[in-house]
């Protein structure tokens, strides 16, 4: 399926912009990387490449992770009008993107879910997170959800 959905004309103000943000988010990276236990792992690094630059770009996310082995992720920038730029360079490098947590680092290839499928998961996502039904008001773009799909290269650092 493709990266498809469209930006909003309303919404938050897009997350991670100031300088603060930009290295308070580098921190909570390298936090990541380092720390935590893979089994309570709520919020990971996706690693992707960039759309326009090809340099590897690293944002923390939060993940849900499904019994099938994927992991589910949400391109909801807070409630912003704009997708974040992470969901771009997804649609760029679908299968150029990973996730990192607890010392794993896990090549996944990523999939934007549509239609009834899409409903199911974001139904269970703000059953499990319900920061993200408010963010769904906010904003008047239909905020995408990813799955991330392990390949078999994944390693461990």
């Amino acid at each position: 399926m493709s990266f498809d959905t469209p930006n909003g004309s309303r919404g938050a103000r897009q997350p991670g912009h100031s300088r603060i943000e930009r290295w308070g988010n580098k921190g909570q990276v390298n936090r990541i990387r380092r720390n935590g236990s893979p089994e309570r792992a709520k919020v990971v690094v996706l690693v992707t490449v960039g759309s326009k630059t090809g340099a590897e770009r690293a944002n923390p996310v939060r993940r849900f992770p499904r019994p099938d082995g994927s992991t589910l992720i949400v391109a909801s920038a807070s409630g912003a009008a704009r997708n974040p730029s992470w969901y771009f360079n997804l649609a760029a490098h679908p299968d150029q993107a990973r996730i990192e947590f607890a010392g794993q680092r896990i090549e996944v290839t990523a999939e934007q879910l549509h239609g009834p499928e899409r409903d199911a998961a974001w139904k269970e996502i703000t059953a499990k997170a319900h920061g993200y039904a408010r963010y769904e008001k906010t904003t008047d773009r239909v905020i995408p959800v990813i799955r991330l799909t392990p390949r078999a290269e994944t390693s461990r650092e």
